[in-house]
């Protein structure tokens, strides 16, 4: 069963690579899909994708209730992505529990890499990307990641 989040002050663990496969995933990434992008610019994930729109990244919106954000078409879901898009990596901002199915998806579209946001880890949604071949990280935030990597 999939870590839920404590109500409490306490954070599940972070499940990431080395600094080396790091630096190699978001080095070798050009387009991420963000589930869960906000068009509202007071939320974390608008930030995270402006930042990650402004080092070069391709972004990809997916959130049902948006049509747009940060001048990118948004998705409904990660299905809904035109299949001619290669997404390299899926940013998830969704609650742990909800990560399954959208593990699910990203091994669908033959992402290379599914990334929890801050927070945010869950052994199932793991597993179905780990036994795709995928490379999973969980609970880490990408901006923070990449500023400390410098990458």
């Amino acid at each position: 069963m999939g870590e839920k989040r404590d109500r409490g002050h306490q954070r599940p663990t972070p499940y990431l690579p080395s600094d080396a496969e790091l630096r190699s995933i978001l080095g070798d990434s050009n387009v991420i899909a963000v589930v869960g992008l906000s068009s509202n610019p007071d939320r974390e994930s608008h930030s995270v994708a402006a930042y990650l729109q402004d080092k070069g990244y391709r972004i990809i919106p997916v959130n049902p209730n948006e049509t747009q954000v940060l001048g990118e078409q948004a998705f409904a879901s990660l299905a809904d992505i035109p299949s001619d898009v290669e997404i390299d990596v899926v940013d998830v901002f969704r609650r742990a529990e909800e990560t399954p199915p959208i593990a699910s998806g990203a091994v669908e579209r033959g992402a290379k890499v599914l990334w929890l946001q801050d927070g945010i880890v869950n052994d199932d949604a793991r597993r179905i990307a780990e036994e795709a071949g995928m490379a999973v990280i969980m609970g880490v935030c990408i901006r923070r990641t990449d500023q400390r990597l410098q990458v």
